[in-house]
């Protein structure tokens, strides 16, 4: 059976929303020719447009789907301006393979009472042996209430999916007793039980409750409440954004939403939350458990509000959703990245949001946390390359990474640690990392291994500059590492969101070594640290290092000596995002 999600979400706080949907299934017809209209990344008067990172080519977005061998990328959508507003509808782009995208025209547009206020957020789902794709949505309805609704493509033999009629029978789930009227959306993708049921789970809230609720239905259409939350949070607000999916407990590959759920010997659960008071995306792992009519999850860890929660990613990551690629084995995620400077610079930009780069996802061997790793096809943009190894980084060093266009480059550098015994001490507990980030003064402050990393987007002076960086410690029964991405001097300007972020990780001793891959794309800084177990993304806005004037190094500023095991560093295409025209199928 095949199911896939298109995830949208309102964003009250940041006025911003995503809607984020992906999913494959067979061969179908393919885009072999990209349109003559290729939105232009960067310039003179867009600086901070990235070149390979998904945006529309204006106004407000964020959200994506594969069909017949098409990927389409639904997204949350003001036509009138980069900046939240009313009547908010779905656009629709198209791919083949997550990178390069054509233009559509909107897929659903506010139009009946149950959405006459604005189409937001929803998943999607493909029944009867992937021909039948359903799309569940949620609706704000002529009183202004969050309600759930259901469309199917006008012609399902059309691979782009181009037209969507609204079912007669919406809306299919309202508001239930305790859920607030306008805290109740974004539902998931839909998973088959053993018993022939269709689920589903929406988000929602009551009071300071955040929920999680679970519907049953055999048609797809029909749908019945349980009246007992499937999971719960208290003192977080709405659940926006729920996503819920099995992973493999061994092996790096994907399985179908609707994999049997009840065999603990091959599966966990995942249960992730975009918690709007938070603005972050944060993950449990646990149990599905299954007892006659009583179903919950169970996470092996309750949420605590403090810095020892997992989450997706510890930067610029929200409303993120992920999706099983049948062509390729494997579960996939992708987020919205929302800007860091003012409304007003949206409105003179003329566009806002980013999606991050898609990324693999399966459960580390630890069996402890989730590992994240950019989709493979990213390497297709990859150009110029230069190589740097056994290169040793003294304390206090820097070293220019040259030969590359360091605007838009995809870096990957492993440094080896040769006395990780004689890292500082440092008892994590009741530490905000995040805090002891801020403390680094970009990476400068000494310690005995580390700050040791990368300055992206860094002028030629370092004036301004990201870091990107490392410091060992040794904790109680264990090493622990300090993740750091400090936007402190990432723009000489004062107007900006410089937060820094950061998070702990544990240290294998054994190892001796660490590895850190960024993806730098004119506004944007994604790492990925110890092979994907840690990420953290984040938007900054030079003003000096900007597309030729920008600059990457490696740098060292701890007592001990760091050797640069291997670094490889690619100059990146620019993606083709145009519009529908010069399409060829075959």
């Amino acid at each position: 059976m095949f199911s896939f999600t298109i995830f949208m979400m309102k964003n009250f706080a940041t006025l911003i929303l995503l809607a984020l949907f992906l999913f494959i299934l067979q061969n179908g017809n393919r885009i072999e020719a990209f349109p003559d209209r290729i939105i232009s990344s960067s310039s003179i008067n867009q600086p901070y447009r990235t070149s390979y990172h998904f945006q529309p080519p204006k106004n407000w977005m964020n959200a994506p789907m594969y069909y017949k061998g098409v990927y389409h990328l639904f997204y949350q959508h003001n036509p009138y301006a980069a900046t939240f507003g009313d009547r908010i509808v779905w656009a629709h782009s198209v791919s083949y393979d997550l990178i390069n995208w054509i233009h559509l025209n909107n897929a659903i547009e506010p139009s009946e009472p149950f959405d006459i206020n604005s189409c937001w957020s929803g998943s999607a789902t493909i029944l009867e042996g992937g021909e039948k794709p359903f799309i569940l949505y949620t609706g704000i309805d002529e009183n202004k209430h969050q309600v759930q609704n259901l469309a199917i493509p006008k012609n399902a033999s059309d691979p782009f999916l181009r037209e969507w009629i609204k079912l007669p029978q919406n809306p299919v789930m309202k508001p239930p007793i305790g859920v607030e009227l306008n805290n109740f959306r974004d539902p998931s993708t839909a998973w088959l039980g053993n018993d022939g049921k269709w689920r589903v789970v929406v988000g929602a809230q009551n009071g300071d409750q955040g929920k999680v609720i679970l519907y049953h239905s055999k048609d797809f259409v029909d749908w019945k409440v349980d009246s007992r939350p499937f999971f719960a949070t208290d003192n977080t607000g709405v659940c926006e954004c729920p996503d819920f999916f099995p992973v493999l407990i061994k092996g790096e590959n994907g399985v179908d939403t609707s994999f049997d759920h009840q065999d603990p010997n091959f599966v966990r659960h995942v249960m992730k939350i975009s918690y709007l008071s938070r603005l972050h995306d944060y993950y449990f792992l646990g149990n599905y458990n299954v007892f006659g009519d009583n179903e919950n999850f169970v996470p092996d860890i309750k949420f605590t509000g403090t810095s020892s929660d997992l989450r997706y990613d510890y930067g610029k990551f929200y409303a993120s959703k992920s999706f099983f690629d049948y062509a390729k084995n494997r579960r996939i995620l992708w987020g919205w990245v929302n800007e860091s400077d003012s409304t007003q610079d949206d409105i003179q930009k003329g566009w806002a949001g980013i999606q991050s780069i898609p990324r693999q996802i399966w459960l580390d061997k630890s069996g402890k946390r989730l590992v994240q790793w950019p989709i493979e096809e990213i390497e297709k943009l990859h150009d110029k390359q230069v190589s740097i190894s056994k290169e040793n980084l003294l304390s206090g060093s820097t070293l220019q990474v040259s030969g590359i266009i360091a605007s838009q480059v995809d870096v990957e550098v492993v440094f080896e640690i040769s006395e990780v015994e004689s890292a500082e001490w440092l008892d994590p507990k009741g530490v905000d990392p995040q805090i002891l980030c801020s403390k680094k003064e970009d990476g400068s402050r000494s310690g005995k291994i580390g700050p040791f990393g990368l300055l992206a987007l860094a002028s030629e002076d370092l004036r301004e500059q990201t870091s990107v960086f490392f410091q060992i410690y040794k904790a109680p029964n264990r090493y622990v590492g300090l993740m750091c991405s400090d936007q402190s001097r990432s723009s000489l300007r004062d107007d900006l969101d410089k937060t820094t972020y950061g998070t702990f990780f544990d240290i294998d001793p054994t190892q001796k070594t660490i590895s850190l891959r960024t993806l730098i794309d004119h506004s944007i800084v994604e790492s990925f640290g110890d092979e994907g177990r840690i990420c953290i993304t984040s938007r900054v806005y030079p003003s000096l290092a900007i597309d030729k004037n920008a600059h990457l190094f490696v740098f060292n500023n701890g007592i001990q000596t760091m050797q640069i095991s291997k670094l490889n560093a690619w100059s990146m295409k620019q993606a083709q995002i145009g519009y529908e025209g010069n399409i060829s199928c075959v």
